[in-house]
């Protein structure tokens, strides 16, 4: 999430009511998570184990709850408890908007575009032309919708990020302030959901097809001409490469790349990052020749074991 003007290291500690370690001048131009952060940004971290992963990305100022040794060319900003200082942020900067009508008067919709009864455009939220978005989708502030996309009917695009930090009164939801964002000629089958970013944006790239009850998590990219069937979950902050195709009711961890022209087979879980080119089966996930010939070795086993007794 980029800020829509520049502002000191000052002003952010000034807002979070916290320390920090640098000039006061100091350039901050955005917030976003780890594996998106450029320079200028915020990033938090709130355990020893990541701390030396967020001093030393991209991001040139570190949200951190101890003060350590900052590195050349960067500032941080102490607190007792950044998971709740960068929600503070997200308020702050993306704050929650009322809407009272069912079509926002700050959204953009192209010509040619047809909205069915009953389906819900949030504010700032842009739709090219010639879509098609049937009844009863709800599409959340902020979304963005390129040319010639189809929307099937309950689908929502935008819903929060599902990240929650555990308490001991419960869990803590960290907010969602990022994105939606569909390319060109994308279509989304019927009651799908499609989680915006955190702080950044989930994608869906030119071309790619969603069948009926598919779910994209947070922050996740969608390559160009993908194909995913029924009932498939995706992670949050997967990177699906182009041209891959996706069964049913398949299943992902979070954080891993399919590589462009993948076949991953129905049912399969895929518990780690996979390479292109190749048809995958099985959770865990194995390319699928070995892992049928695994299945047929099984299927032998009744008749081994007859023949040892």
């Amino acid at each position: 999430m980029k800020f829509q003007r520049e502002y000191s290291l000052q002003e952010i500690a000034d807002l979070l009511n916290c320390e920090f370690v640098g000039s006061a001048n100091f350039k901050v131009l955005g917030m976003n998570e780890i594996h998106v952060v450029e320079s200028g940004d915020i990033v938090f971290v709130d355990h020893p184990k990541y701390y030396d992963k967020a001093l030393q990305s991209a991001a040139t100022i570190v949200l951190i709850n101890k003060k350590v040794d900052c590195p050349d060319g960067k500032a941080l900003l102490i607190s007792d408890d950044p998971f709740r200082d960068f929600n503070i942020l997200t308020r702050h900067f993306r704050p929650f908007q009322f809407a009272n009508v069912a079509i926002a008067t700050s959204a953009k919709i192209g010509e040619g575009t047809v909205i069915q009864p009953n389906s819900f455009i949030g504010n700032n939220v842009v739709i090219g032309t010639n879509c098609l978005i049937h009844s009863n989708v709800s599409i959340y502030d902020n979304t963005v919708i390129g040319n010639n996309v189809i929307i099937h009917a309950g689908s929502v695009l935008g819903a929060d990020a599902f990240y929650y930090k555990k308490r001991e009164a419960g869990f803590d939801q960290l907010f969602s302030g990022g994105r939606v964002v569909i390319e060109d000629n994308v279509g989304i089958g019927a009651l799908c959901t499609i989680d915006k970013g955190v702080t950044g944006d989930t994608t869906i790239k030119e071309g790619t097809k969603l069948d009926n009850q598919v779910h994209v998590g947070h922050d996740s990219v969608i390559g160009r001409k993908c194909l995913i069937a029924s009932q498939t979950g995706i992670a949050g902050c997967v990177i699906i490469e182009d041209e891959v195709t996706i069964w049913g009711q398949v299943g992902t961890t979070s954080g891993i790349t399919i590589g462009t022209k993948a076949v991953i087979m129905g049912q399969t879980g895929v518990t780690k990052s996979v390479e292109g080119g190749k048809s995958y089966f099985g959770t865990p996930i194995e390319e699928s020749r070995e892992k049928l010939k695994q299945l047929a070795y099984i299927k032998k086993i009744p008749e081994i074991l007859n023949k040892l007794k």
